[in-house]
């Protein structure tokens, strides 16, 4: 039997616009297939996607259970929609070139950096704002790095390229501001 606490954090209105939000995600390219044929996904791309969708919802669930300071959760937003952001970039259209671009593979070590130092900073705010300046760091330079293994230069449109890591680069140290100015206790429970 639920308690009527439980029962009320249940049908939270902001939870229910997240979730709907995220199935919405998951239903649009299968509306859009009977549309047009650029739309193309397979089962594993539904799959995929809902990984991804649902890591970040339950990340956002845990972020909001841990602490009640909105600096805190709108830092975890924000660094769990740029991972999102990256991976679906990166593997939609790729981010140095084409998808198929093994450059594009260092990004993933960006996001895998930003979540092992998280686990580090046992989610204590500080420590996550060194974490995701960090991660903003490595973002930007994927970019150089690609470019000096790769001789000659890999497939990459520069200016494009640049510019399109700098907003994810930007995103990274949104997150680190947010959690700079969050409280250094704002993650109660040890993690979100």
């Amino acid at each position: 039997m639920t308690s009527k606490t439980a029962t009320g954090a249940f049908w939270n209105p902001w939870r229910l616009a997240g979730w709907g939000l995220a199935a919405t995600l998951l239903i649009l390219p299968a509306v859009a297939m009977n549309f047009t044929a650029e739309v193309q996904w397979t089962v594993s791309d539904f799959l995929f996607m809902g990984m991804m969708v649902g890591c970040v919802g339950l990340g956002l669930e845990l972020a909001v259970r841990a602490t009640r300071n909105s600096r805190y959760r709108a830092g975890a937003a924000v660094a769990l929609l740029t991972g999102f952001l990256v991976t679906w970039a990166n593997g939609a259209v790729g981010i140095i070139g084409n998808e198929a671009n093994p450059a594009n593979l260092m990004f993933f070590a960006v996001i895998a950096m930003a979540i092992a130092g998280s686990f580090a900073a046992r989610f204590k705010a500080p420590g996550m704002a060194v974490t995701m300046a960090a991660a903003a760091l490595g973002q930007f330079a994927v970019p150089l790095i690609a470019m000096a293994i790769w001789s000659p230069p890999i497939d990459m449109d520069l200016a494009r390229t640049l510019l399109f890591n700098s907003v994810f680069a930007g995103l990274w140290l949104l997150s680190a501001w947010l959690f700079r100015r969050a409280p250094s206790a704002a993650c109660e429970n040890g993690a979100p």
